[in-house]
């Protein structure tokens, strides 16, 4: 008896290997076709919800703090950041050097892909138990949800590097802190904004929204992984405060559209965007899934007709 995702082509008569592996591509085409068909079938209550965005999450708010906070500190505090730099001990900047690289795409993308592509290939939702395959069905959301934040705002960021290419601390004594060399396509040259901190401020909005008991405790994490790149010499301020701003204002973009379409996330009253379970049934639907994988209960649907 076959499932929704599984066709005749598992019946090859050819060597195992290659049955397993037109198996998984079947499942990975079924899965993606599932994933496209609750988007689209979403869109249409996207269009019927007309809900204007709240003061201070509308564009022209994001570019109103863009511009005050980085005009302030390119003017208060990039000129006085290296001198103060060069004169603390060593040992601050080895300890921040520790926690730099948590800003680092590359294990967020890796991690989260790699989730996200194995999900496609080989889970059967068809077959799993109710609060197991929400679970399920929720973490890849979620997972595809930091994914896409963190490359896009990644992608974003690279470009206004090489565009504006502004010199990095290192040439501050050469060419002083608001040096710009637009499209200069060089290294030295790409400063503004913060790469690192842009990825840690999308990681840190997505997973603030997805878990918002513990909003404060990430974002006190994030402030100090993004502040690392200033100590280690990396950035100036004002690059660190565009890159946050860059990363938050995009990742909280891409989870309204994805709270109008009632895609992990919903609309509360108040306009703000919640996580569309509540923190009970998000529990519950974990602890299953956890059980099933320690093999202390199963995740399965009962078989029916005895097969």
């Amino acid at each position: 008896m076959t499932d929704g995702f599984e066709t005749g082509g598992m019946d090859t008569g050819g060597p195992g290997w290659k049955r397993r592996l037109v198996a998984v591509r079947e499942r990975f085409l079924g899965n993606w076709r599932r994933v496209r068909t609750v988007i689209a079938n979403r869109r249409r209550r996207a269009e019927r919800l007309h809900d204007p965005l709240p003061a201070g999450q509308r564009p022209q708010d994001f570019l109103a703090i863009l511009l005050l906070t980085v005009g302030i500190a390119v003017v208060l505090a990039d000129i006085p950041t290296y001198p103060w730099l060069r004169s603390l001990p060593p040992g601050y900047r080895e300890a921040f050097a520790a926690i730099t690289d948590l800003g680092k795409a590359n294990w967020i993308l890796w991690s989260t892909g790699l989730f996200c592509l194995g999900y496609l290939a080989f889970a059967d939702l068809s077959r799993l138990a109710g609060r197991a395959r929400m679970a399920m069905a929720m973490t890849w959301t979620y997972a595809a949800f930091i994914f896409y934040t963190v490359a896009l705002t990644g992608i974003l960021s690279l470009i206004f590097k090489w565009i504006l290419g502004r010199a990095r601390p290192k040439l501050y004594e050469q060419v002083g802190p608001i040096a710009f060399d637009p499209f200069v396509f060089n290294g030295a040259y790409t400063s503004f904004p913060s790469g690192h901190s842009t990825t840690v401020a999308a990681l840190a909005t997505a997973l603030a929204l997805i878990f918002p008991t513990w909003r404060w405790l990430i974002i006190v994490a994030a402030f100090w992984a993004a502040f690392s790149r200033i100590m280690v010499g990396a950035h100036y301020p004002s690059d660190v405060i565009a890159g946050t701003l860059l990363g938050m204002t995009v990742t909280l973009f891409c989870a309204r559209w994805m709270a109008r379409r009632r895609l992990g996330f919903t609309l509360a009253p108040n306009g703000s965007i919640v996580p569309i379970l509540n923190q009970r049934s998000a529990a519950l639907s974990l602890r299953a899934l956890w059980r099933a994988l320690l093999g202390r209960s199963s995740a399965l649907r009962p078989a029916k007709g005895g097969e």
